[in-house]
């Protein structure tokens, strides 16, 4: 008996997911193409490292900050959680970024503000926060760099709260130097290979918390 081939089952976008997806494609590659250690990566993170970015987000556990929104695939991530879209802020201090999150997520507050003095624009105020996804290429940053974001981050999270930053390294991207200094811990929390490139995810807290 001769067997058929099977055929394989192509799945299709709808035509607007499918544009839209290839629309982040591009802007993310315009600024990387322009800033390529500001953007970190060709192509915008995963779906997948998104859900480990947001696994531990309570939706009634208060607000929210996002650092390095890009194209908005964390923010995306974010609000599927069910937290309200008026307790997410997102820092984008790209400009095309930025008005690409305001026309996809027009209820959530964009602030085109440095990480590292964020907490003059946010609507909330320090201890409001329970957590910070953080999308911000620490690894193309210096020492004082670090020290200034995560001193900030840490100034508007809450007893408890924690920052949640991935990177491209399977080490934590800031060193234990900065760590001893500002009394924090990082902990893995996770990592995917369904990323481009493979990604780990950190979680830092305050010491004793």
């Amino acid at each position: 008996m001769q067997h058929k081939p099977k055929r394989s089952r192509a799945i299709a976008l709808p035509n607007s997911e499918f544009r839209a997806r290839a629309t982040e494609y591009l802007d993310f590659l315009a600024a990387w193409v322009k800033k390529p250690r500001q953007t970190a990566s060709v192509v915008p993170s995963s779906r997948y490292l998104a859900r480990l970015m947001v696994a531990d987000i309570d939706p009634q556990g208060g607000r929210v900050l996002e650092l390095g929104g890009g194209t908005g695939v964390f923010t995306r991530a974010i609000l599927e959680t069910g937290l309200a879209a008026d307790r997410l802020e997102v820092v984008e201090i790209n400009p095309a970024f930025a008005r690409g999150l305001r026309r996809h997520f027009p209820h959530v507050s964009i602030l085109e503000t440095p990480a590292q003095i964020v907490s003059v624009a946010a609507a909330g105020g320090p201890g409001d926060y329970q957590t910070v996804v953080s999308g911000l290429p620490l690894l193309a940053m210096d020492r004082a760099m670090h020290i200034d974001i995560l001193s900030e981050a840490f100034r508007m999270l809450k007893p408890g709260g924690s920052l949640v930053q991935f990177t491209y390294s399977t080490r934590p991207p800031v060193s234990r130097v900065v760590l001893d200094q500002l009394g924090l811990e990082v902990v893995r929390a996770g990592h995917t290979v369904r990323n481009f490139p493979p990604a780990t995810v950190f979680r830092f807290t305050r010491r004793g918390e």
